[in-house]
């Protein structure tokens, strides 16, 4: 049974909107392959971090709901840790009602 997902990403402050557009795209693709769908995509614009991170000072921080089986969250982690435009992600399990207000 899939499993409603929030995952936060973020991506290198350095991408355009191109560039931007394609990484959300791989990021689709890896979801696919797994079996998941995508359920919206929520852009949230460039963020300042706390601190700098891997001399990075901030990033691109993008929203997706999207449903995947439990077993292969792991996967798309590992997946993901190959994306070189992925700078981080982190995944909770969404309510519907969370879904529906991100709609």
């Amino acid at each position: 049974m899939k499993t409603l997902y929030e995952g936060l990403f973020i991506f290198p402050e350095t991408l355009d909107e191109e560039n931007l557009d394609q990484a959300i795209v791989r990021v689709k693709e890896e979801l696919e392959k797994l079996g998941g769908t995508l359920e919206s995509t929520t852009r949230m614009g460039k963020k300042t971090f706390a601190r700098p991170l891997q001399k990075q000072k901030a990033g691109l921080y993008v929203v997706m709901m999207f449903k995947l089986e439990g077993t292969k969250i792991d996967a798309l982690k590992l997946r993901l840790k190959l994306a070189s435009n992925v700078f981080r992600s982190q995944f909770v399990v969404a309510t519907e009602a969370e879904a529906a207000q991100r709609a």
